[in-house]
């Protein structure tokens, strides 16, 4: 099980939630990856903590959906399905393409400026190839939107949706290593049609952004498979 070796500093009174945020990391990241067999052991060892913290960071994993456990016998990351990319990206690209329809009449300067950084920062991340970083300013960005929409609803189905998308998007992340990467300037042209009040093309806009990718991510997962 090929996990970084290095010092990992786990604060004792945190170590359930620290060691959640450390194996959803490897397993977006790729260092755990799908199918991969995982041992609790290890992972406690390597994480300085005892067993019991890790084990109950990998019950909450299974129900995120990133582990599948067989007690008694064994747990696995979950593997990336193709027909997953499917079910996900449709729907949660209808929904934010909602949210910024409707943001597009409630959003403010304020918060305008605040994801002009937030693009900034993905941009900056991609170019440095810090996938994870990436993805993090991707997701803040995507998630002030629909904040913005004042719709707690549409926060609780995306944010549940996001999770389940989160390794896809990491291979798609990993894969657009290019200065002008096309969310950018997509992020930039729904930043546009928001200031603008125009509804109708920061829908569109973010829509494409969700749908866009789905080809290479399906392109991607079936060569993982092929590799398997």
């Amino acid at each position: 099980m090929p996990i970084p070796h290095q010092s990992i500093q786990i604060n004792r009174h945190s170590a359930k939630e620290q060691a959640l945020q450390l194996l959803q990391r490897w397993i977006i990241e790729g260092t755990l990856r799908p199918g991969e067999k995982v041992n609790d052991s290890q992972l406690a060892e390597a994480l300085g903590v005892s067993r019991t913290p890790v084990r109950e960071a990998l019950q909450i994993l299974e129900l995120q959906g990133f582990v599948e456990m067989r007690p008694g016998k064994e747990t696995r990351v979950t593997p990336l399905k193709k027909d997953d990319v499917h079910r996900l990206y449709p729907p949660l690209a209808a929904l934010e393409a909602t949210a910024a329809e409707l943001a597009a009449h409630t959003i403010d300067e304020k918060s305008l400026l605040q994801l002009e950084e937030m693009n900034e920062k993905f941009a900056r991340a991609l170019q440095n190839r810090q996938s994870y970083d990436a993805m993090e300013w991707d997701e803040s960005f995507h998630r002030l939107i629909v904040q913005s929409t004042g719709n707690p609803y549409l926060e609780q189905f995306t944010s549940v949706l996001e999770k389940h998308t989160r390794r896809f998007k990491g291979i798609f992340l990993e894969n657009s290593w290019l200065p002008s990467n096309p969310s950018v300037e997509e992020h930039r042209m729904i930043i546009e049609a928001l200031r603008k009040r125009d509804a109708e093309q920061a829908q569109k806009i973010m829509k494409l952004n969700w749908i866009r990718p789905m080809k290479r991510i399906l392109e991607q997962v079936e060569s993982m498979r092929e590799e398997d």
